[in-house]
């Protein structure tokens, strides 16, 4: 029963976590009508975020060894719910830009936070889990997204718009948070660095989550502006891609526990790494737009469940969770941060058919390395 409930509420706080970012989102085109930036400026802002977060992961080691699993959770989630209200503040760039550094570290520490306790959650159940947990993130940033959409064309301002989203939310991870489990390190174990760079060991499995992330953060960034401006179809049909990507990318993650429990980490990232190059292979070459989108839905399905067992691989392999996390995390995310000037500037070089081509290339390098996701904390192996 307390497993039971534990999977529960940290289902709801991933889905909190998504809902933030999925509602920041939809609202960055009000953003930079307030603050008065264009395109330049608000693709500076806009790596912020980013920059906030590699900044404070390493942190975040520290913070899950010294205190309280559950008190952790519940105060850095409260603290990023609070930190929506941060971007409707300012009225300049460089006040945006600073709004938005605090943004991303919150949202940092967060996401190390309430993935240790989901690690401590899958240890308890004895079989993969964590997959799901990503899954709701995913459901909470469509959510997010999509009553920004409805409130925006209500004409509810953002302001407002943010204040109501930051009082549900709270009201979500209070409730919560009751359920989690509370946790300390054993006694005896090293404290972690107060600045956790990723070990030896760590290294290569944030490595394949790099892989991954990059090709969800070039996917979200370029596949609507490949499809108008490339392939020249209609911008609906540009947004309707991107949405298919996300939507088969969640519904991935819901089934991916069922898989991993079956093939195992090892073998699920392989086949999902050949169904990944498969689905960008299909981008690059296919010129039907049903092939093209097919190829982007096939392209998230593949890195659905490649993060997930990354948190869960480094976390079994450091003494401690939260370092193994934070580690992996800058990793794994920093590439998400340079994926998508990386791939404008292969387009701005060559053209963006090569741009994605590149994507192929690292999907490869992610199947050909799935077995660095071996567990090998033989007491914490998964069935």
């Amino acid at each position: 029963m307390i497993e039971r409930r534990a999977r529960v509420a940290t289902s709801a706080i991933f889905a909190a976590h998504g809902a933030v970012t999925g509602t920041f989102a939809a609202r960055v085109p009000w953003v930079a009508d307030h603050v008065g930036v264009g395109p330049g400026g608000l693709g500076l802002a806009l790596l912020m975020p980013g920059v906030g977060a590699l900044l404070a992961m390493p942190l975040s080691g520290r913070l899950v060894h010294r205190f309280d699993l559950r008190s952790l959770v519940r105060v850095l989630m409260l603290c990023w719910c609070a930190a929506l209200l941060l971007p409707a503040l300012p009225t300049s760039l460089w006040l945006l830009c600073l709004c938005l550094i605090a943004y991303g570290a919150a949202a940092g520490v967060a996401d190390v936070a309430m993935n240790a306790h989901a690690v401590l959650v899958e240890e308890r159940y004895g079989r993969s889990v964590m997959s799901g947990f990503h899954g709701w993130w995913s459901v909470g940033g469509l959510a997010g997204s999509a009553v920004a959409a409805f409130a925006a064309r209500a004409g509810v301002s953002a302001p407002v718009h943010f204040l109501v989203t930051v009082v549900a939310l709270v009201a979500v991870v209070l409730a919560a948070s009751m359920w989690l489990i509370p946790h300390r390190p054993e006694p005896g174990l090293a404290e972690p660095p107060a600045f956790a760079l990723p070990t030896g060991q760590v290294l290569p499995i944030g490595l394949i989550g790099l892989c991954a992330v990059f090709a969800e953060g070039a996917s979200l960034d370029w596949a609507a502006v490949y499809v108008r401006d490339l392939l020249d179809h209609p911008a609906a049909t540009a947004a309707a891609t991107v949405s298919i990507f996300s939507v088969c990318m969640a519904a991935a993650r819901f089934g991916g526990d069922w898989v991993v429990r079956r093939l195992g980490p090892v073998t699920t990232v392989r086949i999902s790494g050949v169904c990944a190059t498969v689905g960008a292979l299909t981008v690059v070459l296919a010129e039907p737009i049903a092939l093209v989108i097919a190829g982007f839905g096939l392209l998230g399905i593949g890195i659905a469940v490649v993060v997930p067992l990354v948190f869960a691989a480094a976390a079994r392999t450091e003494s401690s969770p939260g370092k193994g996390i934070a580690g992996v995390a800058g990793v794994a995310y920093g590439s998400g941060l340079i994926a998508p000037g990386i791939i404008g500037g292969i387009a701005h070089l060559s053209s963006l058919t090569v741009s994605f081509a590149v994507i192929v290339g690292l999907m490869i390098i992610m199947t050909l390395g799935a077995q660095v996701l071996r567990v090998r904390s033989a007491e914490a192996r998964l069935q």
